[in-house]
């Protein structure tokens, strides 16, 4: 949960599409390998393949911030532009999680916001763009989307469609804070890309060890606890019998936050909280000996010839997220396999200046 920034970092960087970038230090081999991370800074990165072309964003202070090019690994070099600046003063504060989506031939950008309160009043916002390529038209906002009639705290939305349905997920309360936070992941009907069209529905809180960590190792920690499951993500498996729901689990300014997954039958009930089922253990997380600390905040996109899928992620490089900048987060990708049973393998996080092949159909720049 990203309110560490308020309470224990005191200042927001300021982005712009010229700042941080520089993070891939070039491509080797002949331009067929890449390193990570993308960029040198940039939390929760979203991105899709549309038409032969990766659109991606990240947390980028009180704006938005896209980037479009046929190289994901080389985004930090791509176009970008700045497609959204609120005027409104409840529009201004701590835009968190920016999940780019097309969704019936328009583009849609979620993400959470609040009046300067963090603390108590973040909601879920989302613009639209009709325009048939997200870097030209204009992103318009359609209101705020009330997940629950307490009008409590909701961020991280991502949606999904199943058989002609689509679904909202976020991470909320199940009430007001009082003495600690609970965040929890909920689910809805959508009417229409901007309006709810069920009654929220909790699928996962934190109830294992390791998604209740809320301590640094050096001892700094938030002004209450805090448990954490936020940050979900729609996936499947190979056969798309199986859905899944990959989900962020304690604080993301702990070395301890990791992924945990959901699991519920494609012709299941998807408002049914029996239809989930959650894995006892995390299946993503730290990897001290590698320099690797608190990876999560999901995103999936395929190659651009289809024929691999890619883990876009965030994590750090130090235990404590306190250091310096906003928790020294950075986008980092790489490819996942199939297990025997057809479900993801995620692997572990890759350490950081590894050369990895670049996603299969990626276009080889003329020398």
């Amino acid at each position: 949960m990203k309110k560490i920034l308020c309470l224990l970092v005191p200042f927001m960087l300021l982005f712009s599409c010229s700042s941080k970038q520089g993070g891939q230090k070039g491509n080797t081999e002949n331009n067929r390998t890449y390193t990570n991370p993308l960029f040198p800074e940039g939390a929760d990165p979203s991105a899709v393949f549309h038409n032969g072309k990766y659109y991606y964003t990240h947390e980028a202070g009180n704006r938005i911030l896209l980037w479009g090019s046929e190289d994901i690994t080389n985004m930090a070099h791509a176009t970008c532009k700045e497609i959204w600046l609120p005027k409104k003063p409840n529009e201004v504060y701590n835009l968190w999680d920016p999940e780019i989506r097309r969704i019936n031939g328009k583009w849609y950008i979620y993400f959470a916001a609040d009046d300067g309160n963090s603390t108590d009043n973040h909601q879920i916002y989302v613009i639209e763009n009709e325009s048939p390529d997200p870097m030209q038209g204009e992103f318009t906002l359609k209101g705020i989307i009330m997940t629950n009639p307490e009008w409590n705290w909701g961020i991280h939305p991502a949606t999904f469609e199943h058989k002609g349905q689509l679904y909202l997920l976020w991470s909320g309360w199940p009430k007001r804070r009082i003495n600690a936070e609970t965040q929890c992941i909920y689910i809805a009907k959508m009417k229409d890309p901007w309006t709810l069209d069920s009654e929220r529905v909790m699928i996962s809180k934190p109830e294992y060890e390791w998604e209740r960590q809320w301590v640094n190792p050096d001892g700094s920690r938030t002004a209450y606890p805090i448990y954490v499951n936020e940050a979900p993500q729609y996936f499947h498996s190979k056969d798309e019998k199986t859905l899944i729901i990959y989900y962020s689990a304690s604080g993301c300014w702990s070395p301890y936050y990791c992924v945990g997954m959901l699991t519920a039958d494609a012709e299941s009930d998807l408002l049914d909280p029996t239809s989930w089922a959650k894995s006892s253990l995390p299946v993503f997380k730290q990897d001290p000996e590698n320099n690797i600390y608190g990876p999560g905040s999901f995103s999936f996109v395929p190659s651009p010839d289809g024929t691999e899928w890619y883990l876009l992620y965030h994590a750090r490089s130090i235990p404590n997220g306190v250091t310096g900048g906003p928790e020294d987060r950075n986008p980092r990708l790489q490819k996942i396999g199939w297990d025997a049973n057809g479900m993801p393998d995620l692997g572990s996080p890759v350490r950081i200046d590894t050369p990895l092949p670049k996603p299969s159909g990626t276009p080889i720049p003329k020398q």
